[in-house]
Formats: C-alpha cells, sequence, structure tokens
C-alpha cells in the first residue's frame, strides 16, 4: 500500500517551498542588482581618477604616488603583467593581480596603454558576508514559518481529523450514530458532516426495513412449516401407510425440519448481537452432534454414502440451540450434496472446533475465495439450501469461525469454531 502523506504535511511543506523559492528569487535578483549597481560605481570612481590623472600629467612637478587600494600601470616604466596585457579598454571587474581581487580600467592615451587598478578585496569580503547572512537569514525565516505553518495547518486540519476519527469509531449496530462539528467548523466540512449523517439516516433504514421484514417473515413461516411437520408426522405414524407414501411423507418431514432450520438461521441475523446473547442455551455438544448426523443419515445412503462420527470428547456451549444444529446441519448436507460416493467424516475437539471431511470433487481456491466474498458482499447462493454464503454470515455474526481447506478431485474439509460460545470446564 502506497504512503500517503498528511494534508498538514503537504500545507507545511507547500509554504515552505513557496518561502524558499521566493527568497532565492529575491536574492538572486538582489545579486543582478548589486553587480549593475557596482559596475556603475566602479566605472564613475575610476574615470574621475583617471581624469584627474589626465589634467594633471600636464603638470611637470605632478608624480604619481601608488595608494594602499589604488595603483597605476603604464608602460613601459611598470606595463600590466602578460595575462592581462590583451585586455580591451574598459572596466574590468574581480581582476585578479598579484593573487588580490581589483577593478581594473584600462585606456589607450596618446599610444600609450594606462590601467588603474583598485583593490576590492575587503569589499568582496565584505560582500560575501553579507550574502551569507541574507541566505542564512532567508533560512531562518523559512524555518520560523515552517514551524508556525505546521502548528496553523494543524488547527486548519484537526476538525477534519476529528471528523474522520468520528467516522472510523462508527458502530454498524448503532442506527442513532451520527457525527458532529464543532460551531466554528468550515461550511465545506459542514457539508461533509451532512452528507455522511444522511447516508448513516439512510442505511439505518435500509437495515431497519431488512431485518423488520426478516424478523416478521420469519414468524410468520413458522406456523404453517409446523402444521406441515406435524401433519406429516402424524400421517407417517398412520397403521397401513404404503411404503412408497411413507419415504414421501419422511422426505416432506426432513424438508420442512431443514426449513425450520433455515428460519431459526434468518431470526438470527435479523436480530442484534446483545438481544441474541439472551437467547442462548446450555448446549451439550458432544449429545446434539450424534442427532445431527442421524437426521442426514437417510440422505446419505440415498446416495451411497456413510457417515462416521468419530468419538466425541465432551463439549458444552452457550449458544441457540436451533442455530448451532442448522448451522452443522447445512455444512453436512453440503458435504452430502456434493459427494457422490465414499465415507464422511465427523469429528469434534475438545476446543469446540466440528471437522466434516468429505471425499467430494473439492474446490478450486477461487471458488472457495468466491464464497467468502460473496458472504462479504451479502450475496447469495446460486441455488437450493442455505449454503456456505449464509453460513459465513452467520458465523460473523456470532463470532464463530468457519474455514475451508479443499484440495480439487480430493475432498473438502470444513472447520466450524465454535469456541467463541465454549463453556470453560467447571463453569457452572
Amino acid at each position: 500500500m502506497t504512503a500517503r502523506s498528511s494534508l498538514r504535511s503537504r500545507l507545511t511543506w507547500s509554504l515552505v517551498g513557496y518561502v524558499l523559492l521566493l527568497s532565492l528569487t529575491v536574492l538572486a535578483h538582489g545579486l543582478v542588482v548589486n553587480e549593475r549597481a557596482e559596475a556603475l560605481v566602479w566605472e564613475s570612481l575610476l574615470e574621475a581618477e583617471f581624469d584627474h590623472l589626465i589634467a594633471r600629467s600636464g603638470d611637470p612637478g605632478y608624480r604619481w604616488n601608488d595608494t594602499d587600494t589604488l595603483s597605476l600601470y603604464e608602460a613601459p616604466a611598470r606595463p600590466l603583467p602578460t595575462e592581462l596585457a590583451a585586455l580591451e579598454p574598459g572596466v574590468h571587474d574581480e581582476v585578479k593581480l598579484d593573487g588580490v581581487d581589483h577593478v581594473l580600467m584600462v585606456r589607450d592615451i596618446g599610444g600609450r596603454r594606462l590601467a588603474l587598478a583598485l583593490n576590492i578585496t575587503d569589499l568582496e569580503r565584505r560582500e560575501r558576508e553579507l550574502g551569507m547572512s541574507m541566505l542564512a537569514s532567508a533560512l531562518l525565516v523559512a524555518m520560523l514559518l515552517g514551524v508556525f505553518a505546521a502548528w496553523g495547518a494543524g488547527r486548519l486540519v484537526r476538525p477534519l481529523a476529528d471528523l474522520a476519527g468520528q467516522i472510523a469509531r462508527l458502530s454498524p449496530g448503532r442506527a442513532e450514530a451520527r457525527v458532529t462539528v464543532p460551531d466554528e467548523a468550515t461550511s465545506e466540512l459542514v457539508v461533509i458532516a451532512d452528507a455522511v449523517n444522511g447516508y448513516l439516516a439512510r442505511n439505518a433504514e435500509f437495515v431497519e426495513r431488512e431485518r423488520a421484514f426478516i424478523d416478521s417473515a420469519s414468524h410468520e413461516l413458522r406456523t404453517p412449516i409446523a402444521v406441515i411437520a406435524g401433519a406429516a408426522e402424524l400421517a407417517s405414524a398412520q397403521p397401513g401407510v404404503p411404503p412408497k407414501a411413507l419415504e414421501k411423507l419422511q422426505r416432506i418431514h426432513r424438508t420442512t425440519r431443514d426449513m425450520e432450520r433455515l428460519v431459526s438461521l434468518l431470526l438470527v441475523l435479523a436480530k442484534e448481537p446483545a438481544r441474541l446473547a439472551r437467547a442462548n442455551d446450555r448446549i451439550a455438544l458432544g449429545e446434539l452432534l450424534p442427532e445431527i448426523v442421524e437426521d442426514h443419515r437417510p440422505m446419505a445412503l440415498a446416495k451411497g454414502l456413510q457417515l462416521v462420527l468419530v468419538e466425541a470428547p465432551p463439549c458444552e456451549l452457550l449458544a441457540p440451540a436451533p442455530v448451532v444444529q442448522a448451522a452443522i446441519g447445512n455444512l453436512l448436507r453440503n458435504a452430502i450434496e456434493n459427494s457422490g460416493g465414499g465415507v464422511i467424516h465427523i469429528r469434534l475437539r475438545a476446543d469446540a472446533v466440528v471437522e466434516i471431511d468429505d471425499p467430494g470433487q473439492g474446490m478450486s481456491p477461487e471458488e472457495i475465495s468466491a464464497v467468502y466474498a460473496r458472504a462479504a458482499r451479502g450475496g447469495t447462493r446460486d441455488g437450493g439450501g442455505i449454503g456456505l454464503d449464509l453460513i459465513t454470515r452467520l458465523c460473523a455474526h456470532l463470532g464463530w469461525g468457519l474455514a475451508i481447506d479443499s484440495r480439487p478431485g480430493e475432498g473438502t474439509t470444513a472447520r466450524l469454531d465454535l469456541g467463541a460460545s465454549r463453556v470453560p470446564s467447571g463453569a457452572v
């Protein structure tokens, strides 16, 4: 995942970069102006010295004397060094004479080449010091501005960060959850908060409608299912019922029991986890598991399958009994439906993990991933029965774990981890 910088850091670095760029631009402009001003000053100063020299040169008693900073070069008595002899007439800045910086003005007068050299070493040193001080002050200003920009940007983005934190802490189970913004929040932040609250309100209404529909439909289905199951059970108990009719009645009875489990699952998914915890039963899973296996044995025999239950250790759960029975039963039925023959092994481990190992064709990793993806999106199965999608959603609702280890062509092992509902040994 690409690391993303914060809005605060982006604002800070943008301001610091702007100040640095502006400072460098001002410094560069100042250097250009300073160099041009220097050239004008040197030209004016040396022109005045040359004019004075020419005016006095006609005086028989006048003789030029060099000073600490100003020297005269005149051939043949004192010619310019060889490397400077080819200089054109005019002003030449930063010329090295004897390793020292000079400003040189060259003139040709009466067939003679004259040159006045002004020592500017001290001025160049001060100019460099001034430039360094200006650069240091610019960096200091940029650093101070960066500190204040970080502080100001932090204050600007703090309401946005608080809003993001509120959104991150929202719970899907709380229909009344809303985000709030302080009175001093900007109009853009208010627009975002209103949009989020509007979405939360619409989502809460949708979830409540779905829950109410499932709850109502499940309760309404229980009565006709119970009537069908009771009638099928009474009819099959009558003497003289033909074997084929008895087989059909038993199939009706099994189907109605499956429907009862489906309704129980729907009711569980319609309830909130807090409400569901109040409907828990104490279940001896080692005693319930053989009953579930026996209920599915006729279906397995019809497909030429054997159900082998490994001796189950003592294990107690605190969970809704119909839900536990439906979850295990539907995993077992899926194993039967996807197997053409052989033996299905059912195991119960002491840590409340139920393993169902079937000899079916198995599923590819892509098919297993598709099952979990559909469950995560709240999708449904393409076909009849509850299927793995709904069982996966049920496990997420109750804190259980479901793992599928499938080997294409070798079968599938489904592990239902009920440890979240397990009663510790010795608990009353």
